[in-house]
C-alpha cells in the first residue's frame, strides 16, 4: 500500500523504519558509504527552504505474523522548487523488481503533473541498479560529475599545513563554523554570484542572493547539518576573494559533504583554492572529532579543482548523474504499462 506521508507527524517507529530501508539500500548499492543515524532524520526529511515544498509517500509491507506495525519498504519524496520536481526514491532491496519502484515514481509524477510542473529530475548514482531503472522509465542523462572521497586517515597533516599557508601575502584566511558572520553575508553572496569553480547541475542550486543565503544556512541548521566556511579575504580591499564550504550532517557525522568552492575571477592564480580547502581540513580535524572522510563532487571539465583535490588526497569514487524527464510523458508511459 502506498500512502502520502508527513515525516513531521510520523511516529518514531515509522521514522526508524524509513531509516532501516535507507541503510539497506546503502548496504546493497554503496557499501563503502557510512550508514545513516536517526539523529534529526525527521528534520532532514521535512525541513525545506522558503518557497519550496516537499511531498512524501511510503509503501508498507504486510504486517508481521505476530502483530505490530507493518514495516516501511519504500519511500519517495519530491521536492518542488523553481520549475522542476526533484525526485528521490528508496525501495528495500528485498522487494526490488516487484513493480514497487515504478508505482512510487508514478504516484509522485502524478502529483508533480497536477501541481503544474513540466519536468522531473533525479540524481542517479553510477554503477547502481538505479541507472537501468530510470533509463527504462524514459529519463535521460543531463549532467555527470565524479564523486571523490578523502580518507582523513591517509592525510599528510604536515604537508596540509604547508598548503594552507601557501597563499599570496595579499590575502588571509578566516574560518567560520556555522556560517559566515552577518556583516560578510553580502560580500559572500557576491562572490558566489560572480563565479563558481564547480559547475553544479540544477538539482543542487546554490544561493547567490544575500537573504536566500541566510535562509539556506538557517535551513541547513534546522535539518541537522552544520556548515563550516573558510574565506580568503583580500587584504587591501577586504573583499571575499574565495570561499569553500563543508557541511557535516548529524545523520552521518563520520562523512562530511563538500559544497561550493569558489575563487573570484580577479583573484585566481594566487594559490587560494588549494589553501582554503587545506585550511578547512585542518579546522575540521579538531572541530569534528568523529569525522573520518570528506566527499566532494566535480565535473570532469573542472581540471583545476580536480588537480587540487588530487593534491589533497581525494580518490575518485564513482559517477554521480542527473537525469530528467518530461512529467506528462512519464505519467503517460507509466499509466500505459500498468
Amino acid at each position: 500500500m502506498v500512502r502520502e506521508w508527513d515525516p513531521r507527524t510520523a511516529s518514531s517507529a515509522e521514522i526508524g523504519s524509513v531509516l532501516d530501508t535507507l541503510n539497506a539500500v546503502l548496504a546493497a548499492d554503496l557499501p563503502q558509504d557510512p550508514p545513516w543515524r536517526e539523529d534529526s532524520l525527521r528534520e532532514y526529511l521535512s525541513e525545506v527552504m522558503p518557497g519550496e515544498r516537499r511531498i512524501s509517500w511510503v509503501a508498507h509491507a504486510d504486517p508481521p505474523p505476530g502483530g505490530g506495525p507493518a514495516p516501511i519498504i519504500g519511500h519517495v519524496h519530491v521536492l518542488l522548487l523553481g520549475d522542476i520536481g526533484v525526485l528521490e526514491v528508496l525501495v528495500h532491496p528485498a522487494v526490488r523488481r516487484s513493480g514497487l519502484g515504478r508505482e512510487l515514481v508514478l504516484t509522485a509524477a502524478r502529483r508533480v503533473y497536477q501541481e503544474g510542473f513540466r519536468s522531473i529530475g533525479v540524481e542517479v548514482v553510477g554503477d547502481t541498479p538505479a541507472i537501468g531503472f530510470y533509463s527504462s522509465l524514459g529519463f535521460t542523462r543531463e549532467y555527470v560529475e565524479t564523486r571523490s572521497v578523502l580518507d582523513l586517515g591517509t592525510v599528510d597533516w604536515t604537508a596540509l599545513t604547508e598548503m594552507a599557508a601557501a597563499v599570496d601575502p595579499g590575502y588571509h584566511l578566516e574560518f567560520y563554523p556555522g556560517g559566515p558572520s552577518d556583516d560578510l553575508i553580502e560580500a559572500y553572496a557576491r562572490a558566489k554570484a560572480e563565479v563558481r569553480d564547480v559547475e553544479d547541475g540544477e538539482l543542487r542550486p546554490s544561493s547567490y542572493d544575500p537573504q536566500r543565503l541566510r535562509d539556506s544556512l538557517d535551513t541547513l541548521h534546522r535539518r541537522g547539518m552544520k556548515p563550516y566556511i573558510v574565506l580568503a579575504l583580500h587584504e587591501r580591499t577586504g573583499t571575499v576573494a574565495g570561499l569553500t564550504e563543508v557541511v557535516v550532517p548529524v545523520q552521518h557525522p563520520t562523512r562530511a559533504d563538500q559544497y561550493d568552492t569558489i575563487v573570484v575571477r580577479d583573484h585566481q592564480g594566487y594559490g587560494i583554492d588549494r589553501a582554503i580547502k587545506a585550511r578547512m581540513l585542518l579546522e575540521l580535524r579538531s572541530a569534528e572529532p568523529e569525522l573520518t572522510e570528506v566527499q566532494t563532487w566535480n565535473a570532469q571539465a573542472n581540471e583545476a579543482m580536480l588537480k587540487v583535490n588530487a593534491e589533497l588526497g581525494y580518490q575518485p569514487d564513482r559517477d554521480w548523474c542527473e537525469y530528467s524527464v518530461d512529467v506528462a510523458e512519464l505519467v503517460h508511459r507509466l499509466d500505459t504499462h500498468r
